[in-house]
């Protein structure tokens, strides 16, 4: 198990965690959750032994091998397979030295031992994850020159879980992914087979792949079992809890405090009014929760404009000669939210360009309003602001008529405060940096805005924050990102961008998730249809529809178990002193309750699956 124990450390002379304790068990799966700037990532550079503590001591057991994703992502020649097969340095040496050894004895060795780690499948697990994060076989045999930076980081992640360390540290892993990769990712973080600390502001992903919540709040961390949902109910009624004994205490101590300066004077008295002063001496504080300040953005309102604000005719759209997008028949409205669904590569980016007017339509027509005004938010966008500059010269460029008492107010509603305002670009953190790219999108007021994953480096404050601005706005919006919960909260119209066109999805996020996590479908399409199967008897058709009812109320029952033990686990009176081995046998119980959770999913799923095939047949 991992073991932090009265830790204590400080950046430049700020504590960012103090006296805090913690473990986490061997095997669990766990999100590391706090506001940006906490100290999550300084956590993780404690943990692997990079910086010097205060106090306290991280354990971690013996011969436990620690991976991450390196920041120096991979640009040479090396194939992007054999750039995942060499993460295994261990196959890698057995490897080499299998071709140079010829002591028998030794070489039994290294056989036994390739054999043991299943090193002759190595090949179709990199491949297979390689896969899941966008790259097709061809693109694997080329070398990581041939990517950009972001591409790179995905290797980078595929070599970090292959070689599947003891305990896997993830920061924000879902930053250079698109929805599928990141789909693709929760389901392999379910059944990874080691403990996992992942950082992460992602719902979807902390409510489907962890099965604990490691809180940074106040300089201290707080283990919560349980899915992020969970945690945020149980915080939420902590600090009721809480707020309620201070309110308590607050009328107990005026209580006291009003005896005392009544009858301190009295002679009759005195005895009894200095017991309450020695009892308010000793009464221990009970601080209410303080509210942090509450995260906002605040769009500025566009005119309306008569609809539709865009229009296309038989456009087609590309770069130079190759066209990547053609027929395109489509309408955008004022009122309109709509998110873009696609793979990578099949034109997302390019419609965006399109329609923000980046790129010129090749063929047929767009029209647009005569006042229509376009922001346009892309994550290339936030690298791209002037490092030396603070957030108040980026607007005094694009604004210097205005005062800076509105400038600054402006940047205060999108959260950069005056500290932030007078601070460098280039020292401010990810999620300031977006905020500001954001405020310059939207700040001549536009009637469409275009966001290109705009929640990378945004806490999970932020992106409610940004649910709520996106919903009171009341310009169009059109939204790419891997984020399913700012998907399903704000768009009420989604296109689906394949194949070189767009068309209306008529489903919903949850069947375009399946339809991610099931690609063998998307592959059966495109492949000669086979004569038709006989349509399954009425008798066969019953016991699939009466397997699918098992499986679901096997999924439920231990569903209903796993809540039971998380509502266990949450019990304070489990972690006092002395219940070490209870605590341990309830954590391990929770383990497999999780494994077999995603079991009876899968067979749940697998069951329906089986009976929609045989219905529609």
């Amino acid at each position: 198990m991992l073991k932090i124990s009265d830790l204590t450390y400080s950046v430049e002379g700020r504590t960012l965690v103090e006296h805090a304790t913690v473990t986490i068990p061997t095997g669990h799966k766990v999100g590391l959750v706090g506001r940006n700037g906490c100290g999550k990532t300084t956590l993780f550079k404690i943990i692997r032994g990079e910086m010097v503590l205060d106090t306290g001591r991280v354990d971690i057991p013996r011969g436990w091998k620690i991976g991450g994703v390196s920041q120096e992502v991979p640009g040479n020649e090396v194939s992007l397979i054999d750039t995942v097969l060499r993460a295994d340095t261990e196959r890698e040496a057995l490897m080499a030295e299998a071709e140079t050894a010829t002591d028998p004895e030794r070489i039994a060795e290294i056989q036994t031992r390739l054999a043991d780690i299943d090193a002759w499948s190595a090949e179709a697990r990199a491949a297979t994850i390689l896969k899941g994060l966008g790259f097709t076989h061809e693109e694997q045999q080329m070398p990581c020159s041939a990517f950009s930076g972001g591409w790179r980081m995905r290797v980078a992640l595929a070599a970090v879980l292959f070689s599947e360390p003891d305990l896997l540290l993830l920061d924000e892993p879902t930053n250079y992914l698109d929805l599928e990769g990141a789909l693709w990712l929760e389901a392999y973080l379910v059944k990874y087979p080691h403990t996992v600390l992942i950082v992460s502001h992602d719902r979807e992903l902390l409510n489907r792949s962890v099965g604990g919540i490691l809180h940074l709040e106040e300089k201290g961390l707080t283990y919560y079992t349980g899915t992020y949902d969970m945690f945020a109910k149980q915080r939420a009624a902590n600090r009721a809890v809480q707020a309620a004994a201070a309110k308590k205490q607050d009328a107990q101590r005026a209580h006291l405090q009003a005896f005392v300066d009544r009858f301190k004077a009295k002679a009759s008295k005195a005895k009894q009014a200095q017991s309450r002063v020695k009892a308010l001496e000793k009464m221990e504080t009970i601080r209410a929760p303080e509210d942090a300040a509450r995260t906002v953005f605040t769009f500025p309102e566009p005119e309306e404009l008569s609809p539709p604000i865009i229009a296309t005719e038989g456009a087609a759209v590309g770069y130079g000669e190759t066209i990547i997008l053609r027929d395109l028949n489509l309408r955008i409205d004022q009122d309109d939210r709509i998110a873009l669904l696609g793979r990578n590569g099949e034109g997302k980016s390019t419609l965006s360009k399109m329609l923000s007017g980046r790129l010129e339509v090749a063929k047929g027509k767009m029209v647009t309003s005569n006042k229509l005004r376009i922001g346009f938010f892309a994550q290339h966008q936030v690298d791209e602001l002037r490092v030396e500059e603070t957030p108040l010269e980026h607007l005094l460029r694009e604004r210097p008529q205005e005062g800076q008492a509105k400038l600054r107010a402006r940047l205060a509603g999108f959260g950069l405060g005056a500290d932030q305002a007078e601070t460098e670009v280039g020292r401010l953190s990810g999620g300031q940096k977006a905020r500001l790219s954001l405020l310059l999108a939207t700040l001549p007021a536009p009637h469409l805005l275009i966001l290109d994953e705009p929640t990378n480096h945004l806490d999970i404050e932020s992106r409610e924050a940004l649910v709520e601005a996106l919903t009171a706005y009341s310009g169009a919006v059109v939204l790419v990102s891997h984020d399913m919960h700012l998907l399903s909260m704000v768009a009420d119209r989604l296109w689906l961008v394949k194949d070189g066109k767009v068309n209306p999805y008529e489903e919903d996020l949850q069947a375009y998730r399946k339809l991610l996590l099931t690609p063998e479908k998307r592959e059966e399409k495109d492949k000669p249809k086979p004569a038709k199967p006989a349509k399954p008897s009425r008798d066969a058709l019953q016991a699939m529809r009466s397997d699918v009812r098992k499986n679901e109320e096997r999924y439920n029952k231990i569903n209903d178990m796993r809540d039971k033990l998380a509502t266990k686990l949450a019990d304070p009176a489990l972690y006092e002193d002395g219940k070490a081995g209870e605590l341990e046998t309830w954590n391990k119980k929770y383990a497999e309750v999780m494994d077999g959770l995603a079991r009876a999913e899968a067979l749940w799923m697998s069951s329906l699956e089986k009976l929609e095939m045989a219905e529609n047949s």
